[in-house]
């Protein structure tokens, strides 16, 4: 069974690969309520992001391409691990890293990020922004030109500096090796976030960020960054205020297990994954905010039994 209606789509022209027939197995492949949010905007993207009227067209099926990183990033496999299903991994592997240096990834989000807000009824462009930053390990595919060490964490690897909007969705990201301090990765992210929305105002940190990042911000950038700073008094886990927001969304991102270690071998391609990991979180609440649906439970379903124990439970 196919997963595109089958007047609208013809055989793959690539020989051995049969995308256009395939259908949906994995939990990572998108619904069609999924498609129906995203397939647009990639699109849409695609578009503007072409150099010419002129060019080769896309072989492969666009829908498949993406269940096939969407794959990648939620399961954690090395790219020649791609099922067989799927593209040719080194197809795959050449629309990942061709939309990563042209920003698609990050459009998509700006995109989606922008209908969640107006749907949450919030204005489309954010005005604040939480930043935090987080270290990973890295594994022996990156080099060591570009993975440090985090004295504070005791981590050997890289770091990734996140901002996000008040409602945890990803407004700007930046990886860097775990060496560098917050200070110092805040001023490259602030810079970056400043650059992307002139509209943020008003950034709340931790305390990593205070000193010199501070007036910096404010008198370079005029952007206000509030510090907020855990109590020495305080034992314990603590929802700390507007804090827990960037913490949120680590730990939406730390569901794909491609993220939970760098193995990356460019600082940008992670940056990417991270993307994309944002969009799967993104397509699915845009659906669920349309659709009225709650979420669906990530344990305690009801299996569904094999066809032949139901067919010998009813002839008992």
């Amino acid at each position: 069974m196919s997963i595109y209606p089958a007047s609208a789509e013809k055989a793959c022209p690539v020989a051995g690969c049969g995308c256009a027939e395939r259908a949906p197995r994995y939990p990572s492949d998108m619904s069609d309520a999924e498609w129906e949010v995203l397939g647009p905007q990639a699109r849409a993207v695609m578009a503007e992001l072409r150099h010419g009227p002129g060019g080769r067209p896309m072989a492969h099926r666009l829908r498949v391409v993406v269940d096939a990183i969407r794959y990648l990033v939620r399961y954690g496999v090395e790219w020649r691990a791609l099922p067989v299903d799927f593209p040719p991994w080194q197809a795959v592997y050449a629309f990942f890293e061709r939309w990563a240096a042209r920003g698609l990834p990050q459009r998509v989000v700006d995109r989606l990020r922008g209908q969640l807000r107006v749907g949450a009824g919030r204005a489309e462009l954010p005005t604040a922004a939480v930043i935090d930053s987080q270290s990973v390990k890295a594994a022996d595919t990156v080099g060591a030109a570009t993975s440090g060490f985090d004295g504070g964490k005791k981590i050997k690897g890289r770091k990734r500096h996140v901002a996000v909007d008040s409602n945890g969705w990803l407004l700007a990201v930046l990886v860097t090796a775990a060496g560098v301090q917050d200070r110092d990765g805040g001023h490259r992210l602030l810079a970056l976030l400043r650059e992307r929305f002139s509209t943020i105002t008003l950034v709340w940190a931790d305390g990593g960020y205070a000193g010199r990042l501070v007036a910096w911000a404010a008198a370079v950038l005029a952007l206000s960054v509030t510090v907020v700073k855990r109590s020495d008094n305080l034992r314990g886990f603590v929802v700390l205020p507007r804090r827990w927001v960037v913490e949120r969304s680590f730990g939406w991102l730390n569901r794909h297990r491609r993220l939970v270690r760098d193995y990356e071998r460019l600082p940008e391609h992670h940056e990417a994954m991270l993307l994309w990991a944002t969009t799967m979180i993104m397509t699915r609440q845009l659906v669920r905010q349309r659709t009225g649906q709650p979420p669906e439970p990530r344990w305690g379903t009801e299996r569904t039994k094999p066809q032949s124990q139901q067919k010998d439970s009813e002839a008992a």
